[in-house]
């Protein structure tokens, strides 16, 4: 079992930028593809952008493309949210979730096993 702590969340002005981080701790040798959601209150939790075992492939939902990049260091075991241009619509709690994955160059989409407890996002106007 793999356990996954976010931190970097906070308030920032509309534009403005955050980088939030995902410490992953505990059988961690094992190959995870990774991922970070969102959860706006009211609304589903939805995938915002997720990236594979190797780091070389990455998706991004449409409303986030272009203006966050996932990224992640297997030697540190921490995976990074960067979000520039932040907009009304980002804020949420966001959550970093991951799988177990043998295929190494897919950024998987669904079956994510295991997740943070989440780090909340604020924009202001």
């Amino acid at each position: 079992q793999v356990h996954l702590e976010e931190s970097g969340g906070g308030l920032v002005q509309t534009g403005g930028s955050l980088r939030l981080s995902c410490a992953a701790s505990g059988r961690t040798f094992i190959p995870y593809g990774m991922a970070w959601f969102r959860q706006a209150p009211g609304e589903e939790r939805k995938l915002v952008a997720s990236i594979s075992v190797s780091g070389e492939r990455t998706r991004y939902s449409e409303s986030v493309e272009g203006r966050f990049t996932i990224s992640r260091d297997n030697a540190k075991n921490t995976m990074f949210l960067q979000m520039d241009r932040l907009k009304p619509g980002d804020p949420a709690i966001y959550f970093c979730a991951a799988l177990v994955l043998l295929e190494r160059c897919l950024a998987p989409i669904v079956g994510f096993d295991y997740w943070g407890q989440g780090t909340q996002v604020t924009v202001s106007s």
